[in-house]
């Protein structure tokens, strides 16, 4: 085994872990590094067993990995370690780079992730059933990254966000004049995507009469725009996504067997967050390494007993919820009572569903109103500029419809243009 541990400070400063560590301030260390915070001796690392172990040496501030507190544990390739100031970043050198990027821990969801890998390079469609908020759309881009169509766009067309004709036009592209509102003539995702992948997301949300346009479109690898007598040749790989159930929109004459048995050649049942429970902790970590939080043990195990029926949408609100009321606060179990969805916590500050109300906690300690709506402010300020000044991504970031975050951008007079590259 070859680890090497790096630490973050601009310095690309390296060291080999052959055997084991110890690291700290103390200049007896083997690893010796004067950064605020670290104590004398603040942790060691340690091979056991062809593991990489990580312990804390009853250091002043504690050793965290991922944003996790730890008294002792296994480290894996990528992991961040902190300790006071000082992070560092384990490199597993031996490590086999998986080909899909994706993996995971629960046997199930593995093997349908292995499934994804080895049909990446293929031009088969792919439909991803499952509920909302569980990652369907980071499958679908990491599939177009996997897939020998990488250097062509990806584009992602939402089928419930837009009326009939304009989902359309959407779709297939428009002649000027075709309808009102039509001043241009304007490409669609088919034609824009050329070469590379679409993502027709919400696919049981599609109109009847716009099915059987969509079927005729991949068996024919063409398509027609709205109000042009010409059709145009494609070339675009498939990937639909929806948390219906198909089979039983068939069923109700709602949904065309035909399309259902066309998208149907590599189907991945995408599960809940609380049906693979065993990637919790890593996709807590993800997201507070992200936002720079940090939680205490016992907050983690208070959020594993959490249901998650948003899933994993529903757990980065969260952790952002964490990084916006509690920002450079250590998260403990008194923190997540009021960030979950319980009697004494806020209502989320930007509600999946775009409601307006907020619902105070009965909390002395709680934030006022006018607090919780500069912090949504500044969410929607952040995300906007991360985004330069794109709305439909911002909204999507957020996890609250476009119209919603409309409504707030003008609610705040917020002055979108100046995002905007």
């Amino acid at each position: 085994m070859k680890y090497v541990i790096e630490l973050q400070d601009g310095s690309q400063k390296r060291w080999d872990i052959d055997n084991y560590a110890n690291i700290g301030s103390d200049s007896n260390c083997s690893i010796h590094v004067q950064l605020p915070g670290l104590s004398a001796r603040h942790f060691r690392i340690e091979v056991k067993n062809n593991k990489l172990m990580i312990r804390d040496l009853l250091s002043e501030q504690g050793t965290f990995v991922n944003s996790a507190q730890i008294v002792e544990c296994i480290l894996a390739d990528g992991d961040l370690i902190s300790a006071g100031s000082a992070d560092f970043v384990v490199h597993d050198l031996t490590k086999v780079k998986n080909h899909f990027p994706l993996t995971s821990k629960s046997e199930f969801w593995n093997q349908q992730l292995q499934t994804l890998g080895s049909v990446a390079e293929t031009n088969y469609p792919v439909l991803l059933l499952g509920p909302s908020g569980t990652g369907k759309d980071v499958l679908t881009k990491n599939l177009h990254q996997s897939s020998h169509r990488r250097e062509a766009p990806f584009l992602s067309v939402n089928c419930s966000a837009l009326t009939e004709t304009l989902i359309e036009s959407e779709l297939f592209g428009h002649t000027r004049g075709s309808f009102t509102g039509a001043i241009a003539d304007r490409k669609g995702a088919f034609e824009a995507a050329r070469g590379g992948t679409l993502f027709l997301d919400e696919i049981g949300d599609l109109s009847y009469s716009l099915q059987a346009k969509l079927l005729r479109a991949i068996e024919n690898a063409e398509i027609r725009p709205v109000g042009s007598d010409r059709t145009i040749k494609t070339d675009v790989r498939i990937i639909a996504a929806t948390h219906q159930n198909l089979k039983q929109k068939i069923e109700e004459g709602l949904f065309r067997a035909d399309l259902y048995f066309r998208l149907n050649v590599i189907t991945i049942d995408v599960p809940s967050l609380k049906d693979r429970l065993e990637d919790f902790d890593d996709l807590l970590f993800i997201f507070a390494r992200e936002m720079k939080v940090r939680f205490s043990y016992n907050a983690i195990i208070n959020l594993r007993r959490h249901s998650w029926p948003g899933n994993i949408r529903e757990l980065k609100n969260l952790v952002a919820r964490a990084s916006a009321l509690y920002p450079k606060e250590y998260i403990t179990e008194d923190h997540i009572e009021l960030l979950l969805n319980k009697r004494d916590r806020l209502t989320s500050v930007m509600d999946s569903a775009g409601g307006t109300r907020y619902s105070m906690p009965q909390s002395s300690n709680a934030p006022s109103l006018s607090v919780i709506r500069e912090i949504e402010k500044q969410m929607i300020i952040k995300r906007l500029s991360a985004n330069h000044g794109n709305q439909k991504l911002t909204a999507l970031d957020l996890g609250i419809p476009k119209s919603t975050l409309h409504d707030r951008i003008k609610s705040y007079n917020i002055d979108v243009k100046a995002f905007k590259v």
